[in-house]
């Protein structure tokens, strides 16, 4: 195997998941008399380029389809987020109406429309289907494809260089990354600054984040490999902040190596630095974090196991992708867990991909009294805590199986 981004030989196992099928790939309940498409899913590191990356089995079209069901805009803690990104943008970079700005992965209009609201330019682009209509209704402008220099040039052509352009989320899910990063680089106007979000490596390892794994996330992130990537893809990191988004990301400001004139900060050589006294460029870093996973597999089924012989009702909570990887690791089905609960009409009536467990509407919680609630996107566990404060009448208790199986 050869590393996406350097070409260097990769030899060294991050983490080995097994098989499972994408984990956005929600059935519908005529699928579920039709066979799944299962990928191997696993992990490796580049010794070159510290670039962590999964084995390339799963094409990004049957990843990213028209009906992807991610819908960012159904996080209340999201928003919010974005909604203080926007407004600390503007102010340090001060855009206005004359400005532009682009987001790439805009999914359904979830941080454009506080760009909107402002009335500042904007555009963007997301290739799927279902979240580009969702946008569109509120208004915003999207560019209904994939994201690489191909399609920068195209949108500089047409009016639409970038004074500022956001990528959350999206940084690890792209195969080419440096087709995807030279992008920015030929989109940004020659003072442009480009930011990425993106869950920090660091906080995977420490804190046995390994359900942040699955098809979709093509690549795992350190501020190591990714200065090395922007750097051979003409972009410049001038400054980093550590974010508790998604159980603690990264937001790296770049600018154009050529033309950019934003100086270095002194929280990016001391994140930089960090890391380095982590290991994060040493083979080590990454040894012993199979057997980190496995535990965490076996204390989820152990409990699953004595709550349905105790005559306990576990009802899992958020239909994540990140809950799927979790869920088909450890080969839970049916008969431990009934059925998932989510906000997002586009998933309530289909069915967990691979494990095939039943997603449902909130209701389910009401009727059935469950004594747990297994919260599957732990990211945002005390948002789900208190939209589910209620549950407290009958003592029901919330459980978290990272980064160890916690009940509270």
């Amino acid at each position: 195997m050869k590393c996406r981004h350097c070409d260097h030989e990769v030899k060294h196992a991050f983490a080995d998941l097994g098989s499972s099928p994408p984990s956005n790939a929600y059935l519908t309940k005529a699928a579920l008399n039709k066979p799944e498409k299962w990928f191997p899913l696993k992990v490796m590191v580049c010794d070159q380029c510290w670039l962590v990356q999964t084995e390339d089995f799963a094409d990004a079209h049957e990843l990213f389809d028209a009906d992807y069901a991610y819908f960012s805009s159904f996080s209340s803690s999201w928003l919010n987020h974005v909604d203080v990104y926007v407004q600390a943008m503007i102010t340090r970079f001060q855009l206005n109406a004359s400005s532009k700005v682009v987001e790439v992965a805009a999914n359904d209009g979830y941080l454009l429309q506080y760009v909107k609201a402002k009335n500042i330019p904007c555009l963007g682009v997301e290739p799927t289907h279902s979240t580009a209509v969702a946008a569109r209704d509120k208004g915003i402008e999207i560019v209904e494809s994939f994201f690489g220099v191909a399609l920068a040039k195209e949108l500089v052509a047409t009016g639409h260089q970038a004074d500022l352009t956001a990528a959350n989320n999206v940084l690890a899910h792209v195969p080419d990354i440096n087709d995807f990063v030279s992008g920015f680089t030929h989109l940004l106007k020659p003072n442009g600054v480009s930011t990425f979000e993106f869950p920090h490596l660091v906080n995977l390892v420490q804190q046995n984040q390994f359900d942040t794994i699955y098809h979709e996330h093509f690549s795992y992130l350190s501020l190591t490999s990714v200065k090395a990537v922007f750097e051979k893809n003409g972009l410049e990191v001038f400054d980093v902040e550590e974010i508790p988004t998604h159980g603690g990301s990264l937001r790296v400001y770049a600018q154009r190596a050529d033309t950019g004139s934003h100086l270095k900060t002194a929280r990016l050589q001391d994140l930089l630095a960090k890391e380095s006294s982590a290991g994060v460029d040493s083979i080590a870093f990454y040894e012993n974090f199979q057997e980190k996973v496995n535990h965490i597999k076996d204390e989820l089924i152990i409990f699953l196991t004595e709550a349905k012989r105790a005559g306990k009702k576990v009802i899992a909570y958020g239909a994540a992708a990140k809950g799927n990887t979790l869920l088909n690791f450890a080969g839970i089905r049916p008969d431990l867990l009934p059925c998932v609960v989510d906000k997002n009409p586009a998933k309530q009536n289909k069915f967990m991909p691979g494990s095939r467990i039943p997603i449902t509407s909130e209701e389910v919680i009401h009727t059935q009294k469950p004594d747990y609630i297994l919260i599957l996107p732990w990211n945002i566990k005390s948002e789900v805590i208190a939209q589910l404060s209620y549950t407290k009448a009958w003592s029901a208790k919330f459980v978290t199986a990272i980064p160890k199986l916690t009940t509270q």
